[in-house]
This record gives structure tokens, C-alpha cells and sequence, in this order.
């Protein structure tokens, strides 16, 4: 009797091994998309274009991340880029997706379909100084003041997020042309309030 108590117990009812279960509840966890609600698929705009400093959800998933309009999110694409972007709730988008355009994609290294990740930042402040170049090539034929032409309506009341090594194009009398945010202060992102100082040189 004194064998029987202490031993293993009979072999079928031996539990099953843990370790496989757990491997399969994690391959499920990676393809379930509400463990992870901040990854978002990426999607474009219509004809307009959309804006350079926002990001478009819907707003059930802006209400799942705890955001408003408004707020500025920290968003990560490929090879550790990321930027800083306005939420704008849009209701013609699936709750899985999010709209940004064409130059944020490209700061953000994406493509059409590609997953970004998106944080509330709760510490951007208003920026002190910032200092834009533009591209020389897309300067060609272009004469006159750039802040005037391209960077005073641009950023004029517009509180815009910006983060250093963003590229952005502004269009104004009748071309584009393409800047880069070389330095922020406060670094390296901040809002450009009607008094931070911009530099172009």
C-alpha cells in the first residue's frame, strides 16, 4: 500500500504537457488583432491627400485607446522611424485601420498596407525653435522669401507636430517644395506655436 501513495499516478491520468499549449496560445495571440489594439493597418486617402501631420481613425478605436481628437501620437513605422501626428476621428475607416498620407508614409518608411503602432504622447510642448531646410532640387526656379511663400501659411495657427528628420512638402505659388526638420527644440519633437521661432537656414 506504502508504494502505491507516494507514486506517480497512473499514466493515463498524467496531465498533458504544458509547454505545447502554450506555444499555440501564443501564434494565436500574434493573429488575434484585439491584443494588440494599437497596431494599425496603414491606408491612404482619397483624391485630397490629406494632411502632413495627422493620422486618421475611427473614432470606436479612438475611443479603445483612450483618445481625442486632437491628441498627439507617437507613431512607429519600419526600421525604428516614427513621428509625431494629430488624431483626427474619421468615420469612413474600419476600426483596424488608420489613414496617413502619402509624405507621412515616407517618413515612416511604409507602404499602403503595412502595420504602424500608435502611443498617445502626453509630453510634446510648444517648441522654441525650429530650424527647416529646404531640398536644393526642389528649389529650382523658386525666388523670393521661403518662410513667406511655403512656411508662414503652413504652420500659421495650426499648432502642427514636428520631429526631427520628418520631411514635409508645402505647396504655395504654384510649386511644391520639399523640407527637412533638421532641429527642434525642445528635441526631438515639439508643436509649432505661433511663437517658436522658425529657421531656414
Amino acid at each position: 500500500a506504502m508504494d502505491l501513495e507516494g507514486g506517480a499516478p497512473p499514466p493515463s491520468e498524467a496531465p498533458a504537457p504544458a509547454p505545447k499549449r502554450a506555444r499555440a496560445d501564443l501564434s494565436t495571440a500574434i493573429l488575434e488583432p484585439k491584443k494588440a489594439p494599437n497596431r494599425l493597418i496603414v491606408e491612404d486617402f482619397g483624391a485630397d491627400g490629406g494632411d502632413n501631420s495627422s493620422i486618421h481613425l475611427h473614432p470606436s478605436k479612438a475611443d479603445e485607446l483612450d483618445l481625442f481628437q486632437g491628441d498627439v501620437l507617437l507613431v512607429k513605422g519600419k526600421r525604428r522611424h516614427e513621428t509625431v501626428l494629430v488624431v483626427v476621428n474619421d468615420e469612413t475607416l474600419e476600426p483596424a485601420r488608420a489613414r496617413i498620407n502619402k509624405v507621412v508614409r515616407k517618413n515612416l518608411r511604409v507602404h499602403l498596407g503595412d502595420v504602424i503602432s500608435v502611443k498617445k504622447k502626453e509630453d510634446v510642448e510648444f517648441g522654441t525653435r525650429v530650424q527647416v531646410l529646404p531640398f536644393e532640387d526642389s528649389l529650382e526656379g523658386v525666388t523670393g522669401n521661403l518662410f513667406d511663400t511655403y512656411l508662414r501659411g503652413y504652420f500659421q495657427d495650426s499648432y502642427r507636430p514636428v520631429y526631427e528628420g520628418d520631411c514635409f512638402i508645402v505647396r504655395g505659388a504654384m510649386r511644391a517644395v520639399e523640407f527637412k526638420v533638421m532641429r527642434t527644440e525642445p528635441s526631438p519633437a515639439c508643436l509649432v506655436a505661433p511663437q517658436t521661432e522658425i529657421f531656414t537656414d
